[in-house]
């Protein structure tokens, strides 16, 4: 079946892209290889004096290259030759002897975007799903098929390099802003705007709107602004990245060269880059998480599970920090009724206000207007009763971490929840089938663990007991997706999977602690390492009364190699739960982070002595996660590496260019990870015995990836 379609209206070329039996459009060898006939026979016929091209797909412009084709290569050669032969394509789209307009609608991403700065005139839809970007950053590569050179002459190379280097997405109202985009349309007149625009640029008619303004013409019209704008942006993406990703810099190299040197110079140097990049450790492990995400978002969480039950409402018991996330992230992503409960008007108001803070941000980054906004608004709603909770389809609760209480509540929903509703409890540590016993619907029964904060971090636990229903896991996993969340199904066991194998982390920065290793100094280590915070700052940002807790929960169910260290309970007592606090290990002003306090180190009757290399601090800390991984992986906490790995990088920040805790182990070698294993647990304790999961691997020379 052809993917190009297309017919003439007055002079005007009407293309529609439409690959058969795929979701959305990619380029690839077939979409290339048809495009080039397509444009000999447009070039050809003498009744047609412009182009518009169209997508075929509902909510999909141009998704990108085809990642199975990339994933393919073979050489650095090879990666090379793949991005001149786009460039090649994009020029001849560019150089078409005939004004070509992309009429968008939906994503345009990757070489879908470089296929449309390639032609005269783009018009696109108002529509939310119409997202322009070039996310190719996160996969470890660069937009190699001109992107680096036609997205900075168009807006600027301030602009260009800010969505380049990021990696991210602007909705359509953003990208006309920028100047990416001529025209900004409703959906249902996209195609009559772009033949009109196509018609009029076929009569000589063009009009460009100024881009930049003052700020971009001193920044990007001259070469001392110019170098400005490269230094400051190299010093950003070392700050960020700590070198760990060549992608960033190498785009950066790109976008530079082809300004100083011209357009042709910079598509053979964006092509070089490509190919080295293209066969990198950081680009494969990269490309590994997105398949991995990918196929999440297929998974119901159950094989041959029912599909997951509608939810047009949902109904949140607790109102604090995590209900009215919980609250507010779901108004903001799934757009439906939610009614918060709690035990006094007072803490509905406080949480109500929370969530709308949600709804708000998202008004103030200009992602929704004054109407949506209103809208979105008056989907919250709250009482000290549970009024409202009888057409709920879907309740969370997130009270305090108690068994008891838990139960409580869960006995007083099912008094007036429908009978087919779904209960789910937002427990980090409690085991669900606990909480079902006081259930008279325990098959209805799941927990649903968000991380904090709600709205940001993209990870969701479900944790089925064993009485749990299939269509109770898919609807929960559904619900999760709908959220926006990257959804891992686990076991119902203490501390599910993020938790049990955060513990012997944080318990070892703990003792790094009271062995007189300065707070920052831990911290700074694993920052270098890759993880976005270090463990001391994260324990800030848990809350260390909370984390404290946890680590309880864990030494009750597993025993003395999960103990925690009495620095908690010792900083907790003073008042010091972290940022929520205003103090914990760091000093905090309106808001914002500040330094180590060095009041911590009376308190934990300790004085910083240095002593322990960086090294050190990195080894002993992931190497007590990556036991800890392995033993909680045979015991099915997971149910596969995949899961496992995902659940690290978006739960808290695993490095992703180390492609997770279980790859990470799979590249150092069982044998070798257990031989320093034993060598810590002789100098430093039991707390480093080799998981037997280690031990076999060790012995077996396995993997936990093929």
């Amino acid at each position: 079946m052809a993917i190009f379609s297309w017919e003439a209206k007055d002079g005007v070329a009407v293309v529609t892209l439409d690959t058969p039996g795929a979701p959305v459009n990619v380029i690839s060898r077939a979409v290339t290889e048809e495009m080039y006939e397509l444009l000999a026979v447009l070039e050809r016929d003498a009744s047609v004096k412009a182009v518009a091209f169209f997508s075929g797909k509902p909510d999909n412009f141009i998704a990108g290259a085809d990642i199975e084709e990339f994933v393919r290569l073979k050489s650095t050669a090879d990666a090379e030759q793949l991005a001149r032969d786009g460039q090649a394509l994009l020029d001849r789209v560019a150089t078409f002897t005939k004004p070509i307009v992309a009429g968008i609608h939906g994503a345009c991403l990757g070489g879908g975007l470089e296929f449309a700065l390639a032609c005269g005139y783009r018009v696109a839809s108002d529509h939310p799903k119409t997202q322009l970007g070039l996310p190719e950053i996160q996969l470890g590569i660069l937009p190699a098929a001109g992107g680096c050179q036609r997205l900075p002459r168009l807006i600027g190379a301030r602009a260009a390099l800010d969505m380049i280097l990021a990696g991210k997405s602007e909705r359509a109202a953003k990208a006309f802003r920028l100047g990416i985009v001529d025209e900004l349309v409703p959906p249902s007149i996209l195609q009559d705007i772009a033949i009109a625009a196509a018609r009029r640029l076929a009569q000589g008619v063009f009009r460009r709107r100024r881009r930049g303004g003052f700020l971009g013409l001193l920044l990007d019209g001259n070469p001392l602004g110019r170098l400005l704008v490269f230094r400051l942006a190299r010093r950003q993406v070392l700050a960020q990245t700590k070198g760990n990703y060549p992608a960033p810099l190498a785009a950066l190299e790109a976008v530079r060269h082809g300004l100083s040197h011209g357009m042709r110079e910079g598509l053979r140097r964006e092509a070089q880059l490509f190919g080295h990049l293209a066969l990198s450790d950081v680009s494969r492990k990269l490309v590994q998480i997105f398949f991995a995400t990918r196929e999440l978002k297929k998974d119901l969480g159950v094989p041959g599970a029912p599909p997951p039950a509608e939810v047009q409402r949902l109904a949140v018991v607790g109102s604090g920090f995590m209900g009215a996330g919980i609250a507010g992230t779901t108004v903001v992503q799934a757009g439906i009724d939610v009614r918060l409960k709690d035990a006094d008007l007072a803490r509905v108001a406080k949480g109500l206000a929370a969530a709308r803070d949600i709804v708000n941000e998202r008004l103030t980054r200009r992602r929704i207007t004054k109407f949506e906004h209103a809208r979105l608004v008056a989907l919250l709603s709250g009482s000290d009763q549970y009024t409202g909770f009888g057409k709920a389809e879907l309740v969370i609760e997130a009270v305090f971490e108690e068994l008891a209480v838990k139960q409580q509540v869960l006995r007083e929903c099912e008094a007036v929840l429908p009978a087919s509703a779904v209960f789910a409890s937002n427990t980090s540590t409690i085991p669900i089938a606990r909480i079902a016993e006081a259930a008279r619907r325990a098959e209805q029964v799941i927990g649903m663990h968000f991380f904090s904060p709600v709205a940001r971090m993209p990870l969701l636990e479900v944790i089925p007991a064993a009485a749990t229903a299939p269509q109770t896991v898919s609807t929960a996993v559904g619900f999760g997706r709908r959220l926006g969340k990257t959804v891992i199904v686990v076991r119902d066991a203490p501390g599910f999977w993020v938790n049990r194998i955060l513990a012997p982390y944080m318990n070892e920065a703990a003792q790094l602690l009271l062995s007189g290793v300065r707070a920052d100094e831990i911290d700074r280590a694993m920052v270098q390492f890759g993880f976005p915070v270090g463990p001391i700052t994260l324990l800030d940002e848990v809350g260390i009364d909370v984390a404290q807790h946890a680590c309880e929960v864990l030494q009750a169910a597993f025993g003395e190699r999960l103990t925690p260290p009495a620095a908690l309970a010792a900083l907790v007592k003073d008042g010091r739960l972290g940022r929520k606090a205003g103090k914990g290990f760091y000093t905090y002003s309106g808001g914002r982070k500040g330094s180590v306090d060095s009041a911590i180190y009376p308190l934990l009757g300790v004085q910083p002595n240095g002593g322990i290399p960086s090294a050190e601090i990195v080894q002993r800390l992931t190497y007590a996660m990556l036991n800890e991984a392995a033993r909680a992986l045979a015991e099915g906490v997971v149910r596969s590496p995949r899961d496992g790995d995902i659940g690290a990088i978006y739960g808290f920040g695993f490095p992703p260019f180390r492609g997770g805790p279980l790859r990470y182990l799979d590249d150092l070698g069982a044998d070798r990870v257990f031989a320093e294993l034993q060598r810590l647990s002789e100098r430093l304790g039991p707390r480093f015995t080799p998981s037997e999961a280690v031990v076999d691997h060790a012995r077996s020379r396995a993997r936990f990836y093929p």
